[in-house]
């Protein structure tokens, strides 16, 4: 997410993209309107995937996932969710189908 975009813009955006692609989300969890971050869960046939927002070495905003390269279980997606929600509690946290683990937005990963 650009640092200019509002949160509930962004999130707006993110959730049109996915319904576009034929791809149901939800938003799991409001965070703060304006400068709130991000959690994204991925959910695919062999697990969930969190992607996490983070910055590259030249500080443009990127994605990581923050719950490893692999699909985890779901329990284990959520106790991730949860200690981030703990440390930020203006996360939003937005759920999207993703088979193949993508997300419905353009996502520089790092």
């Amino acid at each position: 997410m650009d640092a200019k975009v509002k949160a509930h813009i962004w999130v707006a955006m993110a959730i049109r993209m996915s319904d576009m692609a034929g791809r149901p989300a939800a938003v799991l969890r409001r965070g703060d309107p304006d400068s709130g971050g991000l959690l994204c869960v991925l959910n695919g046939r062999d697990g969930q995937v969190v992607l996490a927002q983070a910055r590259d070495a030249e500080s443009r905003p990127a994605w990581v996932r923050g719950t490893g390269a692999a699909p985890v279980p779901g329990d284990v997606a959520d106790a991730y969710v949860e200690r981030q929600v703990k440390r930020d509690p203006d996360l939003w946290v937005i759920e999207f189908e993703a088979p193949d683990y993508l997300p419905p937005f353009e996502a520089r990963m790092i």
